[in-house]
């Protein structure tokens, strides 16, 4: 049974756009999935990239471009400059690291909430609120919004570490069985065509 290590961030718009579409994919061919929120701006600086507000001016007019593309594309609303952000990932991310310890909802559903509060909905993803209305909407119990705190803290910044350690160095990143390397959810087709054994 294949399994997919995914490398994320709760303030990625890229993560917003990749929706459930790996989900899909995994359900599709038997693949378990481990969730791993992280710092996707310390992972720029661990791994050779750069914040979106230090780059140069033309590679921050192209990334809007795209942005706006792939929500056309997607049918993914999407504000390009939404009121909070960048904000805090780290309240979203350890409400999902504690979602994944408990059980019984969508892990899947659960991110693409907390992304889509961010990138269409104008909320605050670092506020508590925000966050348990996320987790209701996919099933899980809303009082993790303030649970496992240190727990959170300290298996986030693990995820840190294993995403260098993995070769992940943006977000999202697929790493199927710690070998195969999928960067963005423009590269869904090409874990889905991975995994039926075609590439």
């Amino acid at each position: 049974m294949p399994h997919i290590d995914y490398y994320f961030a709760t303030v990625s718009p890229y993560t917003y756009l990749a929706g459930t579409r790996m989900e899909a994919v995994a359900e599709k061919h038997g693949a378990t999935i481990t969730y791993k929120p992280l710092d996707v701006m310390a992972l720029f600086g661990r791994t050779g990239g750069t914040k979106p507000a230090e780059r140069h001016e033309s590679r921050k007019a192209l990334r809007l471009q795209e942005m706006r593309r792939w929500s056309k594309v997607l049918d993914m609303p999407m504000n390009l400059q939404p009121a909070h952000w960048p904000t805090n990932p780290a309240p979203s991310s350890y409400a999902l690291i504690a979602a994944q310890k408990a059980g019984g909802g969508d892990l899947g559903k659960l991110v693409h909430a907390i992304t889509r509060r961010c990138w269409a909905d104008e909320e605050n993803i670092a506020e508590d609120d925000v966050i348990r209305a996320a987790l209701q909407e996919a099933g899980f119990d809303p009082s993790l919004a303030d649970s496992g705190m240190l727990a959170g803290a300290e298996e986030y910044a693990r995820n840190l570490e294993d995403a260098v350690s993995a070769g992940a160095f943006g977000a999202p990143f697929y790493v199927v069985d710690g070998t195969e390397h999928f960067w963005g959810q423009d590269r869904i087709d090409h874990l889905d065509l991975h995994l039926a054994g075609k590439l």
